[in-house]
């Protein structure tokens, strides 16, 4: 993909804009005015644009003319587009709208106009960063990509231009869905050109062009790895020797570059680029996950503050005047009486202002907000720190979880309470589990540290013991431990069976496929149902069957009649064989007493045609 992907199509602040393009002043689709060029790249040129509809500032992402002429690109960029828009994630850059100018026939995407600079400015601006800054730049990334992958999107060309820090503080990921456009189109194929920027392609990218949740992943943590060293993790004299090393090479830990990076989070880098893409996080939830865990391990600056050492305290003690010795050795006991208690005086004194005096109580915070616990240790006269917050099911997210010193615990009087805030429960998002076998469905959600029930219902698109969707639905954000319910396929639901038993062969027809139905016809005598009409069926009428299955039926030939064989002047014997051949039943009637054995008539008469089976009538003389 061009440089600038739609991430230097959506920002502006860290780039001079260009009015040299000979489109600029053109009005698209009579709505979009092009009053500037942001940047150049060889699929596409952005501009800072107007909708002089809603009269607000957008980006316009005008597509190159050899891409708006592929019908094939054109088709997959109107579908790529619609997709992208319906990612409502607060991370992601918004698509406003799509289409192809009717009299230019360029194709364009219109996004929000972001103000600020994009995640290479700074690390070219910056160097390597803080691992606690660099987690903090790529958690709103993952969580772009894992509401992308949850639904179905895969977003091909995560880099840094790619990521847009806004002046108003939010990180934003652009470009959803334009390399998949990009990548099937007659410009690519013809040039070989590789989809996505070679310092973050996965394995898989660079030798089957194929891409997937896991690919993302991947160029995340690249990502991650430049963030903490300032530099991608390869570098050589073409994108092809990159690319090469991508496929051949382990990726090394940051640490190999740089020192001061947790060994938790090098570790995590290592995973999310092992070139076995089954070796990775399977997706972006997965890995925002793994990232927070860490984030939790790394350690935060210490702030301490120095207590003051108690002053030091001396007594002095004059010395007597002379007195008689009977006197002194009186007035010493006195003295030492007296020097006993001011020692015992000064003792407890000091022990109280080393102990109680200098401590107070820590008044309990627990379940109080951030600023009603700061001001409750204000009138304790104490001060407030915070530790790193924690997950809880039990406390509100924002609401204090744990306190040190516990609650009633002594402080020291102008000292300090570290409080800790719960973050709520810990939560991941579901993704989708649609046509997922169940093992495969219970396994994803395991992973994710929740459980699995099932539930069957019928479904006239999904294949049995397929899931069908889960329940809370793909997308949901849900806490750890909760148990999702997947639904799955019984197949099609089974219908009821016409009976369609004396109906034409065209209305048996007419109510089989109108009940999803196929029918197989047969056909058989019957001497009490009309020729053409419907005997018998299997399965039976009223019964239920799968959608789709087979109804045989038969219809009827009428009876089985037989031309009655003219055996006049027969002998009894042979005529009365003849006729049973036929399938005849015969009697025998003698018209004349005592004549010869031969067939004078029959009846029915000779010609005529009898039922098979019936009995014919041989009269002889």
């Amino acid at each position: 993909m061009d440089s600038t992907g739609i991430g230097g199509a959506a920002i502006t602040g860290g780039l001079s804009g260009d009015a040299g393009s000979p489109l600029v002043g053109t009005l698209l689709d009579d709505r979009y005015r092009l009053d500037s060029v942001i940047a150049r790249g060889g699929m596409a040129t952005v501009f800072v644009a107007t909708d002089t509809r809603l009269d607000r500032g957008v980006a316009v992402k005008v597509m190159h003319r050899a891409l708006a002429e592929d019908p094939e690109f054109v088709a997959r960029f109107t579908r790529e587009a619609k997709s992208t828009a319906r990612l409502s994630a607060g991370e992601v850059v918004a698509v406003h709208d799509y289409g192809t100018d009717r009299s230019t026939g360029l194709a364009y995407l219109v996004m929000e106009h972001i103000r600020g600079i994009n995640l290479r400015q700074l690390v070219v601006d910056r160097g390597p960063l803080p691992p606690a800054r660099a987690v903090a730049l790529l958690e709103p990334v993952l969580r772009a990509l894992a509401a992308a992958h949850a639904a179905g999107l895969v977003h091909r060309d995560i880099k840094p231009e790619n990521v847009l820090l806004a002046d108003d503080g939010r990180v934003k990921v652009a470009d959803f869905g334009l390399a998949r456009a990009v990548e099937t189109s007659n410009l690519t194929q013809t040039t070989g050109l590789l989809i996505g920027t070679v310092a973050y392609l996965a394995p898989e990218q660079v030798e089957s062009g194929t891409a997937d949740a896991r690919s993302d992943v991947y160029a995340a943590g690249v990502l991650l790895w430049e963030l903490l060293t300032g530099t991608p993790p390869y570098s050589g004299d073409s994108p092809l020797s990159v690319a090469y090393k991508h496929v051949h090479e382990d990726m090394p830990a940051p640490s190999t570059a740089i020192g001061g990076i947790p060994p938790l989070l090098d570790a995590l880098v290592v995973r999310a680029t092992r070139r076995d893409p089954a070796a990775r996080p399977p997706d972006g939830g997965a890995f925002l996950a793994e990232l927070r865990d860490v984030a939790r391990t790394l350690p935060s600056v210490a702030v301490s503050t120095a207590g003051s050492a108690p002053a030091h305290q001396t007594l002095m003690v004059e010395r007597p005047p002379t007195v008689p010795q009977r006197e002194r050795k009186s007035r010493r006991g006195l003295i030492a009486t007296a020097l006993l208690l001011v020692l015992a005086l000064l003792a407890l004194g000091t022990g109280y202002y080393l102990g109680e005096y200098r401590y107070t109580k820590s008044p309990g915070v627990l379940k109080h907000s951030l600023v009603a616990a700061e001001q409750k240790l204000k009138e304790a006269g104490l001060t407030m720190k915070q530790g790193p917050q924690r997950f809880s099911d039990a406390v509100r997210e924002g609401q204090v979880l744990d306190q040190d010193p516990d609650p009633g615990a002594k402080v020291r009087k102008g000292g300090a309470v570290t409080v800790f805030l719960s973050k709520g429960p810990r939560t991941v998002l579901l993704p989708s589990l649609f046509e997922k076998t169940v093992a495969e469905a219970t396994q994803i959600l395991t992973d994710r540290g929740l459980k699995a029930t099932t539930r069957r219902d019928f479904s006239e698109s999904v294949d049995r013991d397929l899931v069908v969707r889960s329940e809370p639905k793909a997308g949901s954000t849900v806490r750890t431990g909760t148990t999702v319910t997947l639904v799955v396929s019984k197949g099609q639901a089974p219908v009821r069976v016409p009976n369609v038993l004396g109906k034409t062969r065209a209305e048996a027809d007419r109510l089989l496929s109108n009940a999803g139905f196929d029918m197989t016809v047969s056909e058989a005598f019957s001497d009490e149902v009309p020729a053409g009409l419907v005997i018998s069926q299997s399965p039976a009428g009223g019964g239920t069957r799968a959608r789709g299955s087979r109804v045989a039926i038969t219809l009827s030939k009428g009876p089985d009649v037989v031309r009655v064989p003219d055996v006049r002047g027969d002998k009894v014997d042979r005529a009365v064989s003849e006729l049973e051949a036929l399938g005849f039943k015969t009697t025998v009637r003698r018209a004349f007493p005592g004549g010869p054995s031969r067939v004078l008539d029959t009846d029915p008469n000779p010609g005529e045609k009898a039922p098979r089976g019936s009995t014919i009538v041989v009269k002889i003389f």
